[in-house]
């Protein structure tokens, strides 16, 4: 469970790392608290302590992460402030969403320390056996040519098949 330290100068795990992605060092467990502030407010979201946690959160993940996998992770927080925060943060470019067709849309962070930017449109890998979706970042969705009156809005390219680890594991 995550937690906003009295100081406020710090998040932590109080609980361990209970949703399916990794911490990946003690640095992204305990970051500062002002280097979030400071992606948060640099796109324009005012913050919040709650709002910190869930960015926290989201950092955890190797890959990407389901409103359910924050929910088990943050359970102080309740799912519509969740929800209410992954649609604020999509909408200031903090992240992105995929439908990778499981029936859970997936979230990704941006990589430009916040910032989705157009040319970070990539491919998404879903594995059938395991159900994990794995962002492509060096793999461009390929252009396409729209015929006359055709207005894209947006562009989900998702690969379906069988991940590196269970290939291994058959």
């Amino acid at each position: 469970m995550y937690v906003l330290s009295p100081d406020r100068d710090t998040v932590g795990c109080t609980a361990g790392w209970r949703g399916t992605g990794e911490i990946q060092t003690d640095n992204d467990i305990h970051m500062a608290v002002t280097d979030y502030a400071e992606i948060l407010e640099k796109n324009g979201v005012k913050v919040t302590a709650n709002r910190l946690l869930i960015y926290q959160a989201m950092v955890g993940f190797e890959n990407t992460f389901s409103l359910t996998d924050l929910e088990d992770v943050l359970v102080t927080l309740d799912k519509s402030t969740i929800f209410r925060t992954l649609a604020l943060f999509e909408e200031h470019r903090l992240i992105h969403s995929i439908d990778d067709g499981s029936g859970s849309l997936k979230y990704c962070l941006c990589d430009n320390l916040g910032e989705c930017s157009p040319d970070e449109t990539h491919c998404h890998f879903h594995c059938q056996k395991c159900n994990k979706t794995y962002c492509l970042n060096n793999i461009a969705v390929p252009s396409i040519r729209l015929p006359a009156g055709f207005a894209p809005h947006s562009v989900n390219y998702v690969v379906q098949g069988i991940c590196p680890d269970c290939k291994r594991v058959r």
